[in-house]
């Protein structure tokens, strides 16, 4: 089993995070640091240690959908010790944040141990929509609208189309396929508008229905297999 996948299958972190850390000298095989990519686990012989704790392959995946509160960090760990989304959960078990909302962003974020479920929702080529709630200082205009409709340029990235609909003078809707760092906030920012409130409301087909902030539920089977 490669590596990266050993780390995410043992509810430490997605399959991207777990490249970051070899790739920082904080993993190891046998008490030896290990930097390559492509490196394999021998799962029933290896010992694996991230960050200085031996890890191991989950027996049972769990799949859970949490209401994000503002304040909290989309991390395991933060090294400006920012409480955590995981600090939320009250289980006994491992298990990380799929992809990330900023930490002044509320709403829907799903946590699990399951390495392949991560990346199905995260990688690109899925295009899992996440539907947002924006209230705005600024006005919304048929322009604004229709400029983030098309795509606009973020800075480092140029958006694809995304669905927007309004709501109200200072509210909107929008829908992307993506998931690049703060991207709405961004996208706003570049018409001139600023972000007063940001909720991610929906997943894939997962909604919020009437999840209170702070709570969180676990999904059943047929939930995580018609995401």
């Amino acid at each position: 089993m490669r590596l990266n996948k050993y780390i995410a299958n043992s509810g430490v972190c997605s399959r991207r995070k777990a490249d970051e850390y070899i790739l920082d000298g904080r993993v190891k095989i046998n008490s030896n640091i290990v930097y390559e990519l492509g490196t394999n686990v021998d799962e029933n012989k290896d010992i694996v240690e991230v960050n200085g704790h031996v890890v191991r392959l989950v027996q049972k995946k769990v799949y859970i959908m949490l209401n994000k509160p503002e304040g909290y960090v989309t991390t395991v760990s933060d090294q400006f010790d920012r409480p955590s989304v995981t600090q939320l959960i009250k289980e006994d078990m491992r298990v990380f944040p799929v992809g990330r909302l900023d930490m002044y962003t509320e709403g829907l974020l799903l946590l699990t141990n399951d390495g392949e479920f991560a990346n199905k929702l995260m990688h690109p080529r899925n295009k899992i929509e996440k539907t947002y709630y924006v209230r705005t200082y600024d006005k919304i205009t048929v322009d604004f609208v229709d400029k983030l409709t098309k795509g606009v340029d973020i800075g480092d990235y140029i958006t694809k189309p995304a669905k927007v609909k309004k709501v109200s003078d200072n509210e909107f809707e929008i829908t992307i396929s993506e998931g690049k760092n703060r991207q709405i906030r961004k996208m706003c920012e570049s018409q001139m508008v600023k972000v007063k409130y940001l909720k991610r409301i929906r997943v894939g087909n997962l909604t919020l229905s009437g999840l209170k902030v702070g709570e969180y539920r676990f999904l059943t089977k047929s939930q995580v297999d018609n995401i």
